[in-house]
This record gives C-alpha cells, sequence and structure tokens, in this order.
C-alpha cells in the first residue's frame, strides 16, 4: 500500500469522522454511571472485526516475519475491547496511551505492503482505527483520566512486552516492534541508528505519557464521571438536612 494514496486516504477520511463521533458520543454517554450498551457492544465489535482477519492470515497467508501477533498494537485491541466491556483504569490506561501514541502511529504512517482486497489490509485498518476510537471515547468523551499509577503501570507493562518481543525477535530473526529495525516508511526515520533509536524512542514514548497524563488531569480529573458528581450532590444534600435540623431546634 502506498503512503496516502487512494487505499491510505479513505481510511484517514474515516479516521476523521470516527474521531468526531467519539468525543461526540462520549460526552452524551458521561452521565451514565458504567459501561453503556453502545460501549459493550463495541468492546464486542472490535474482536469480531479484527479476529477473522487474523485468524485467515495465519491459515491462508502464514509469514512469521509479519502475521504472528506480537505487534504492541495486536495487544492494543485486547485492552480496548477489555476497557469499553468494563471501564476499569488499568485497560483504559493501556488503550489510552497505546492508543493515541503507537496505534495512531500505524494510521498516519503505516507499514503495510499488502493492499486492497488482502485481508491483512482490512485487518490492519479494522484493528488501528477501532483501537485509537476506543480511547478517545473512554477518555475523552467519558473522561476517564487515567492515575499516576495506571500510568506506572502502562510503562511496566509496555516494557515487559518489549523485553518480550525483543528476545523473541532475535530467536526468530522477526523485526515485531521494529525493536531492531526501524519500517519502510515511519517516524522512527526521524531518530538515531539501531539500538539508539530504541531507547530514544522509549524515551520519548515514556514523556509523552507522562505529559499525557498530566493533561488529561487537569482538564478531566481522576475522578470525573456521573460517580463524583453524585458522591458531591449527596454531600451537598446531607450538610443541608444537617443545617435545617439544626435550625429547626
Amino acid at each position: 500500500m502506498t503512503q496516502y494514496g487512494p487505499t491510505h486516504l479513505i481510511p484517514l477520511a474515516l479516521f476523521v469522522v470516527g474521531v468526531v463521533a467519539a468525543v461526540l458520543l462520549g460526552r452524551r454517554h458521561a452521565v451514565v454511571d458504567g459501561p453503556t450498551g453502545f460501549s459493550r457492544t463495541c468492546a464486542l465489535l472490535i474482536p469480531a472485526a479484527t479476529v477473522p482477519f487474523q485468524v485467515i492470515d495465519l491459515a491462508y497467508n502464514f509469514d512469521i516475519d509479519v502475521t504472528l501477533p506480537l505487534h504492541l498494537c495486536d495487544l492494543a485491541w485486547i485492552a480496548a475491547t477489555w476497557a469499553l466491556w468494563t471501564h476499569h483504569r488499568f485497560p483504559v490506561a493501556l488503550t489510552f496511551f497505546w492508543g493515541l501514541t503507537l496505534t495512531i502511529q500505524g494510521v498516519v504512517t503505516p507499514s503495510l505492503n499488502e493492499d486492497l482486497p488482502h485481508p491483512r489490509y482490512f485487518a490492519f485498518w479494522a484493528l488501528h482505527l477501532l483501537v485509537v476510537w476506543a480511547a478517545i471515547y473512554l477518555v475523552i468523551g467519558l473522561r476517564k483520566a487515567p492515575r499516576w499509577r495506571d500510568f506506572g503501570a502502562a510503562v511496566a507493562t509496555t516494557l515487559v512486552w518489549a523485553v518480550s518481543t525483543y528476545v523473541f525477535n532475535v530467536l526468530a530473526d522477526t523485526n515485531y516492534g521494529y525493536l531492531l529495525r526501524k519500517p519502510r516508511t515511519s517516524v522512527l526515520d526521524l531518530l538515531g541508528p539501531w539500538p539508539w533509536y530504541v531507547a530514544e524512542e522509549i524515551a520519548i514514548v515514556f514523556l509523552a505519557w507522562a505529559l499525557m497524563t498530566l493533561a488529561a488531569q487537569r482538564a478531566f480529573g481522576t475522578d470525573s464521571g456521573p460517580s463524583r458528581t453524585h458522591g458531591v450532590e449527596a454531600a451537598v444534600d446531607v450538610d443541608d438536612l444537617a443545617r435545617g435540623g439544626r435550625e429547626q431546634v
């Protein structure tokens, strides 16, 4: 697939429409306490849209260099499914950090050799678009800001993935996560040669996630949402009752 050719521009246009929809729907659903039917439907839609294409790829187009689900994006859709179904903080944080820094790189500068109508083309775009939309819906729409402990857990989880995937790459002579070689064309071209670009990428991602955590907390708060609102209203009601009782006495 040619970057910024017709088969790249069409998913990009769809991506923009989906971003707007994710924000608007998230804001509308933010008044509901807990996962909505829409959120859980999307949680089921992600594996329904990604798993069949991956199974076809494994069964009919197997290539150890690209087919195994070892890229971080292959874990991101699992985190997004978990996050949309439960709204638990840890998978929400993983979806937010992975989706809006790493997965989105694949949307803007995809490293994809296949084009229409290859199954890998559909699998690639289904996975990347749905993960990024989920991240935007959960954090920007529903305002579920990650806490610093969620930031730390996401960093630790990502480092475990990086070490494990690097070991597999060395043993199998593959390049999952682009930990041994840069992809054909990507933002990694702005960094130094191996292994320095890996260290630089880790440092940049760490700083970016820290800034994203700080920005999300300031914009949405760590306890934003209906539960916080109801808690404040309940506290006000109790204070009013207490004052009313004292005034009557």
